[in-house]
C-alpha cells in the first residue's frame, strides 16, 4: 500500500509566484514538489524549482527569522561566486491557508532544481568514471561554504547534487551552522559513517554540538573512498560496526582500510583527511589545491551529462525507473524517500515495512527514528511496532506535549532528569540535564534504549507478553513489575492501550 506523502499537496495548488507540478519524492522531514513560476513577475527566479514542504509546526519563530538570514547570506555569496558548487535556495515562504488545515502554516522552501544525486550515480555505476573530477567539484563546494563562515555538517552522497549540465552541488544545509570562531553549533544528529569520531560522543549543549571545519574534511575523506573505491576506509559490514572501527582508530587500537586500488595521490589526500584528531587533518584550502592536482585539473571541471534526459513524467514509475526517481530526488534534504506514482522499497516511507504497519498512522516523520532506534537493540523484544505503540500510548505522537504537573514532555514522556541517563548510546549520561523542548530525535532513541536496558532485567517466566510488560517498566520501573510479578495495577489500563497499538501496528504474519 503507498504510504501518503508527509506533506499532501495536490497539484496546482498555488503558494507565492509557484504552482505545484508533479511530486518528486517524500521523506521523513517533508515532502518535494517541482514548482512551476506563473505570471511573468520575478524575473530573477527560474521558470521550474524544487519546492520542498514542510510538515506545519516543524519551524518556531525564531527558526524561520534564522532561515531567512541564511537564504540573504546565501543569495549574496552566490552573486559572489563565478562557479557556485551551493545547491540555491532562492526563497522560504510560509503557508496562509487556513482553508486547508493540513498546509496551513508550512514552511516551503524553493530550491534550485537538479537533474539527480551523487546515491544516485553510484547506485548505477559504484566507481564512476568522472569520480576524481566530481571529488574536485565537491571539495570546491565545501571550500565556498568554509570561506563564507560556515560549516556543512552532513556531507555525504545523498547531499550533492548533480545539475542538468553535469555540475555538481552542495546540498541540504539543514545542520550547515555558521563558525563563531572556531567552532560551529548544529543539532546532535549526522550520518555515522561520515561523522569524525570526536564527534560520535561529543557532549550535547544547551546550543547543540560543537562542530569545526575539520568534520567536513573528514566526511569529504569518507566520501572520496567510496567513490574511487565503492568502499569505506574503516572495516565493518554495518554503520554501527564502523562507528565502533572508528572509536577504535581514533583510540589508536585500529587502523585505516584504505583500499589498494587508491592511487598514490589519492590515498595521501583520503590519509590527511581522516587523520586522529582533527587538528591533525588537513585544511581546506590545501585539500582544494591536491585535489584539483589528483583529478588533473587546476580548476574543477564542468563534467559530462551522468542522467538521462527528463522524460515527460507518466502516472505510474515503476520498478528501477522509480528508485532511479527516488534516489535521484535525495540531495533536498530528504533521507529517504517514496517516488512518485509508487513507493521505493528502501525509502521512509515503507521504511520497516515488514516490523511497522504503514497504514495504522504511524507519522512519516518519526518512522525511521522508531524503527532505527528499535534495530540499536540486539534483543527480540524491542521492536519497532512496541516503540510506536508505546509513543502512540504515551502523547499520541505529539512533540510538544507538556506536563509540568508530571514533569513528563515531549513525545516520549520524558522526565529530564531520567533522560539526560540514556541520551548517549555510549552508557555514559549527559553532562547535563536537558531543557525542555524535549526533541522527537533525542527522545525516540533514548526510549529505545531504555528498553534495551531493561529488557535483560525483567524475571523470566513473567506473564504475558514481555513487550508489555517492558511497556510498564518504562511507566514504573523493571523492579516494580519483577516483584508485582506482572503489570502493576495502577499500569493496567495504559499497558491495554500499548497492547492493543501493538498488535494494530504489527504487520499480518509477525508476532
Amino acid at each position: 500500500m503507498t504510504e501518503p506523502y508527509a506533506v499532501p499537496v495536490p497539484r496546482g495548488y498555488r503558494v507565492g509566484v509557484w504552482e505545484v507540478r508533479e511530486p518528486i519524492a517524500t521523506g521523513a522531514f517533508g515532502s518535494v514538489y517541482v514548482g512551476r513560476r506563473t505570471g511573468d513577475g520575478e524575473r530573477e527566479l527560474p521558470r521550474t524549482a524544487a519546492l520542498k514542504f514542510l510538515p506545519t509546526g516543524t519551524g518556531t519563530p525564531r527558526q524561520l527569522a534564522h532561515l531567512r538570514e541564511l537564504i540573504e547570506r546565501e543569495v549574496g555569496l552566490h552573486r559572489r561566486l563565478r562557479r557556485p558548487r551551493l545547491i540555491r535556495m532562492y526563497e522560504s515562504l510560509v503557508v496562509d491557508d487556513p482553508g486547508h488545515p493540513g498546509l496551513d502554516g508550512a514552511t516551503v522552501l524553493v530550491l534550485e532544481r537538479a537533474e539527480g544525486s551523487l546515491s544516485a550515480l553510484l547506485a548505477g555505476s559504484p566507481r564512476p568514471a568522472a569520480g576524481p573530477a566530481l571529488l574536485a567539484q565537491v571539495c570546491e563546494g565545501l571550500a565556498q561554504l568554509h570561506r563564507a563562515g560556515w560549516v556543512h555538517g552532513d556531507l555525504k552522497p545523498a547531499n550533492v547534487l548533480l545539475m542538468t549540465d553535469g555540475s555538481a552541488r552542495l546540498a541540504d544545509f539543514n545542520m550547515a551552522a555558521e563558525l563563531e570562531g572556531t567552532h560551529a553549533y548544529t543539532p546532535a544528529f549526522s550520518t555515522p559513517d561520515y561523522t569524525p569520531p570526536e564527534l560520535l560522543w561529543a557532549e550535547i549543549g544547551e546550543r547543540g554540538r560543537r562542530i569545526r571545519p575539520s568534520a567536513d574534511v573528514w566526511a569529504f575523506g569518507v566520501l572520496a573512498h567510496l567513490v574511487l573505491t565503492d568502499s569505506f576506509p574503516l572495516s565493518g559490514a554495518t554503520p554501527t560496526a564502523r562507528r565502533d572501527a572508528a572509536a577504535a582508530y581514533a583510540h589508536g587500537t585500529d587502523e585505516l582500510r584504505l583500499s589498494p586500488g587508491l592511487p598514490d595521490a589519492w590515498r595521501e589526500i583520503i590519509r590527511d583527511c581522516l587523520a586522529r584528531t582533527h587538528a591533525a587533518r588537513i585544511g581546506t584550502e590545501a585539500l582544494l589545491r591536491r585535489v584539483e592536482s589528483a583529478a588533473g585539473t587546476s580548476r574543477s571541471p564542468r563534467l559530462p551529462r551522468l542522467f538521462p534526459r527528463r522524460r515527460r513524467r507518466r502516472t505510474v514509475i515503476a520498478g528501477a525507473a522509480a528508485a532511479t526517481v527516488a534516489v535521484a530526488a535525495l540531495g533536498y534534504g530528504i533521507s529517504t524517500w517514496t517516488a512518485a506514482g509508487g513507493t521505493d522499497d528502501k525509502g521512509v516511507a515503507t521504511y520497516g515495512a515488514s516490523e511497522l504497519r504503514t497504514d495504522k498512522g504511524v507519522p512519516v516523520q518519526y518512522r525511521k527514528l522508531i524503527v532505527d532506534s528499535a534495530h540499536a537493540c540486539p534483543g527480540p523484544d524491542v521492536t519497532p511496532a512496541l516503540v510506536a505503540a508505546m509513543l502512540k500510548a504515551e502523547s499520541n505522537f505529539d512533540p510538544n506535549l507538556s506536563d509540568p504537573a508530571q514533569h513528563e514532555f515531549g513525545i516520549a514522556r520524558w522526565t529530564p532528569a531520567v533522560l539526560r541517563w540514556y541520551m548517549r548510546d555510549d552508557g555514559v549520561p549527559a553532562p547535563t540535564t536537558p531543557t525542555p523542548p524535549l526533541t522527537p530525535s533525542v527522545s525516540i532513541p533514548a526510549m529505545g534504549r531504555y528498553l534495551c536496558f531493561m529488557a535483560p532485567n525483567l524475571k523470566s517466566g513473567l506473564p504475558g507478553d514481555k513487550r508489555v510488560l517492558l511497556a510498564a517498566a518504562y511507566r514504573t520501573s523493571y523492579s516494580k513489575v519483577n516483584d508485582t510479578g506482572g503489570v502493576p495495577p495502577k499500569y493496567r489500563d495504559y499497558c491495554a492501550r500499548v497492547a492493543h497499538y501493538l498488535k494494530e501496528y504489527t504487520p499480518p504474519g509477525r508476532k
